[in-house]
């Protein structure tokens, strides 16, 4: 085993960054396990009830806040961003934007939010966390540790932000200054003591773009989301119907929403991934609505295996398509026909939440 000055040197630090460079992450950064300050506004957040149905949030109350008390033995965290737009994601500034903002003006397509058209990246960001794990093994010896990605009570975006790989934007998440905010964010809790990286400046000065797009005001002021009105909480960890005072604004976003960070300026130099894992999946973007709707529930788990979206399940699926097909023939679309016809033929679904869906989006 290495001595404590080795443990501490930043030639080791260097070792991790090639090593999390060679693995395809973006950068890394180290963080200490002391995240006291922003346990007042953990508890703020869930005591205005901002999290929704997402029980599990204020299950773990204050332990995402406490990584020593999630994992004992904790005194460093190791954090990692890997940037995740398409290889094929045009590269003049503004352009991709442009493209995105666009299929909303198509309302009889389906918009899948960028990070979801590839491969699940829990999966693909634990495994290569992992593999920076054991080449750090393979270095200094056995240790105590364990790698997440967005799947265990972890401040994510506050370690990100302590540990220099950008900082807090206002619609929440975490904005650099190279990369925009189109990455995810992964973590290894160790048992070994490491030098911290020093944090960043905001940049965000008296910008407000995406607290002024958001389509359903869910961004109720700087820095504070109400998840319960966000249409990436609406169509993915939503259960049972979609209020209907939000149904309309939600448009024709079946899963997840990227407006805010669309109207990002820093977004315009958001890097394209160099694993082909987050190349966009056919079937994915660009889809009509109907066809999408028109998915069996054998089709479904086909089309999305290895994706975030088979998480969601057909029911939710079809929740989603039937609310962004009754925006659709609101819009006035051509094909208001062929969309009445597929909206029809689940009228008599076995799910009371997709017919309801089915029976407004008709009434639309």
């Amino acid at each position: 085993m290495p001595t404590c000055n080795q443990w501490n040197s930043h030639q080791f630090i260097s070792h991790i960054q090639t090593w999390a460079r060679e693995l395809g992450f973006s950068q890394t950064g180290i963080a200490g396990v002391d995240l006291s300050s922003a346990e007042t506004g953990l508890s703020a957040w869930l005591a205005a009830g901002f999290h929704g149905g997402m029980h599990y949030m204020e299950a773990h109350g204050l332990k995402r806040a406490r990584p020593a008390e999630l994992v004992p033995g904790t005194v460093s965290v190791i954090t990692a961003r890997m940037d995740y737009l398409p290889a094929a994601t045009p590269t003049q500034p503004g352009e991709w934007q442009a493209m995105e903002f666009s299929r909303l003006q198509r309302p009889g397509e389906g918009i899948v939010s960028v990070y979801a058209r590839g491969r699940d990246y829990h999966k693909v960001m634990r495994a290569r966390l992992q593999k920076l794990a054991d080449r750090i093994g393979e270095h200094v010896g056995p240790f105590g540790h364990r790698a997440f990605t967005d799947s265990a009570p972890v401040l994510e975006a506050e370690l990100a932000s302590r540990s220099g790989q950008g900082w807090r934007g206002k619609h929440t998440l975490v904005l650099n200054r190279e990369a925009g905010s189109m990455f995810f964010l992964g973590e290894i809790y160790v048992d070994i003591a490491l030098p911290p990286s020093a944090p960043v400046t905001a940049h965000c000065g008296s910008c407000r773009a995406c607290i002024d797009i958001c389509p359903t005001q869910a961004i109720i002021a700087p820095y504070q989301l109400d998840a319960r009105r966000c249409i990436s909480y609406l169509t993915i960890e939503h259960a049972g119907p979609i209020p209907l005072e939000l149904r309309r604004l939600m448009g024709n976003r079946i899963y997840g929403c990227d407006d805010c960070q669309l109207a990002c300026p820093w977004n315009k130099f958001a890097q394209r991934s160099s694993l082909p894992d987050f190349d966009e999946r056919q079937g994915l973007s660009g889809q009509q609505l109907a066809t999408l709707f028109g998915w069996t529930e054998e089709a479904f788990l086909r089309f999305t295996e290895g994706s975030p979206i088979r998480r969601i399940g057909h029911e939710r699926w079809l929740r989603n398509i039937a609310v962004a097909m009754g925006n659709a023939l609101r819009a006035g679309v051509a094909d208001e026909a062929g969309l009445r016809a597929s909206l029809r033929s689940r009228a008599d679904h076995p799910s009371d939440v997709v017919r309801e869906h089915v029976a407004w989006a008709l009434g639309e």
